[in-house]
């Protein structure tokens, strides 16, 4: 089914009459005819009743025919809304970004190319109260967020939609027995020091993991603060017997000669990604963004 197909039998509905609806449409009313047709094959129903004189719809043109014009409709509707972020913000669609996304944003450039060609979809880095300030005064159009809302901030006025669940896994030492499991349990890591961004940077992270460490039934040892991703790596790769958690979409893609990344053991961890926006800020393109990212290549 083609949309083009969906306007001809549209505009053959309003006007009743093919000859009409050809000059409308500004083309040939054999190819009108020929597409009418090809619809009605595809559908499996008669969509008009054809005498020499007449021209009217079916039962089943007539129920339809809502359904046609509300595609129609959502097919105008997108690209109003490019129209007005190329002519009236440059277009570009601004998104607070968090690391780990992996081949997911990938795949959401790859259906803005497709669908919204002149949308600029530009990342924005920041620490997620920044993610929702800006959110809040309209400096960003959404914000990815994982786990729960930083404490402190309300902010009744965003919605967040649920993406997918981000699986979390054990950074070890390269030569570390551990490193050469399949999998490992907190567990199994209870001996070593646990390398941990500080909670204030991402409370949801830090409650995650040391909640179950404590449901593992112990507490882990503090190893050295870091203030970086890159930071904890680099001291696990210096061989010192110690772990940390790293976002699946960031362990597939950084190398790390000296560190093993290890799927934990079922249940496993996970944090929750979300998309945030403003209440009532529902468009065409944040919906392009939510699909993209719910059916992207690495979905759980």
């Amino acid at each position: 089914m083609e949309l083009r197909q969906l306007r001809y039998f549209v505009t053959v509905a309003e006007e009743l009459h093919f000859g009409r609806a050809a000059e409308r449409l500004m083309i040939g009313q054999p190819a009108v005819s020929q597409q009418i047709r090809r619809l009605e094959r595809e559908l499996k129903v008669e969509l008009f009743d054809r005498t020499p004189r007449t021209v009217r719809l079916t039962v089943a043109g007539e129920a339809f025919l809502p359904a046609a014009r509300s595609v129609l409709a959502a097919e105008d509707a997108a690209r109003s809304v490019a129209a007005q972020l190329v002519t009236g913000r440059s277009g570009v669609l601004r998104i607070g970004t968090v690391t780990g996304l992996g081949d997911r944003l990938d795949q959401l450039f790859d259906d803005f190319a497709r669908h919204a060609p002149d949308v600029r979809v530009e990342l924005v880095s920041l620490p997620v109260r920044e993610r929702f300030a800006r959110l809040a005064d309209g400096r960003l159009d959404a914000a990815f967020v994982r786990g729960a809302q930083p404490e402190g901030h309300s902010a009744p006025e965003i919605v967040r939609h649920l993406l997918w669940e981000e699986e979390l896994v054990a950074a070890v030492p390269a030569r570390h027995p551990l490193a050469d499991r399949a999998s490992v349990s907190l567990a199994d890591l209870a001996g070593l020091p646990l390398c941990l961004t500080e909670r204030h940077h991402h409370p949801s992270l830090v409650d995650l993991v040391l909640d179950g460490c404590h449901r593992a039934g112990f507490t882990p040892v503090a190893g050295p603060a870091t203030s970086s991703l890159q930071d904890a790596l680099a001291a696990i790769g210096s061989g010192t017997p110690m772990w940390t958690v790293v976002y699946d979409g960031n362990a597939r893609r950084v190398q790390v000669p000296r560190v093993a990344f290890v799927p934990f053991a079922a249940p496993g961890l996970r944090l929750p990604v979300e998309l945030a926006v403003r209440a009532g800020a529902s468009s065409p393109l944040l919906d392009l963004v939510v699909t993209a990212l719910r059916s992207g290549p690495d979905q759980q």
